[in-house]
């Protein structure tokens, strides 16, 4: 089973995004789960979302997890949330961040000791969808890491679920920052 820990703040689209990719995922026949946990709904409030993937039926429907990736979409997030929580060996860590790696390891040296990819998501969604949303660049991110799909599979997939409530302009900048993220995480 291959599982992902979402840490975010409401609003910044963890909880689409899981649901999201949990879409994509299912119809290359795989089981697929998404869900989260926060506490106040109200936008700003820190909150995780979750991921299960496997090729069998998932029966787990806890939320404890020992993640294979750790997304953190909001920087902040890193100083005042547990990231390692429940971490295996081999967890490897997203984090989106405008600090170059040897930066954060000064400031969070816990992370020196870890498989950590650095993206600057926030920026990109704000180039990229002029708001800072930055839960699809960070899928794109995940895509490139992770090895789960090819890019172009995983955009033409992820464009069918966003058809079904965006614009095209909006899918269009969806697209681009998904490629950005792809190409730019380290």
């Amino acid at each position: 089973m291959f599982q992902i820990r979402w840490h975010a703040r409401a609003g910044q689209g963890a909880i689409t995004g899981a649901k999201g990719l949990a879409d994509v995922i299912s119809k290359t026949g795989k089981e697929v789960q998404a869900f989260a946990s926060y506490g106040s709904a109200k936008r700003g409030a820190a909150m995780m979302a979750y991921n299960r993937v496997d090729d069998e039926p998932i029966l787990n429907h806890e939320r404890f997890m020992q993640p294979d990736y750790v997304l953190v979409i909001d920087p902040g997030l890193v100083f005042i949330e547990n990231i390692f929580a429940n971490e295996k060996e081999d967890t490897t860590y997203i984090i989106t961040s405008y600090l170059s790696k040897e930066e954060l390891f000064e400031k969070k040296p816990e992370l020196k000791t870890r498989k950590v990819f650095l993206v600057d998501c926030l920026k990109i969604s704000m180039e990229t969808l002029k708001r800072p949303i930055p839960n699809t660049p960070m899928l794109g991110a995940l895509m490139k890491v992770s090895g789960m799909l090819e890019i172009e599979a995983f955009k033409e997939a992820f464009k069918k679920v966003l058809g079904k409530k965006l614009t095209q302009e909006v899918i269009d900048a969806n697209m681009l920052a998904i490629q950005r993220a792809y190409e730019e995480v380290q």
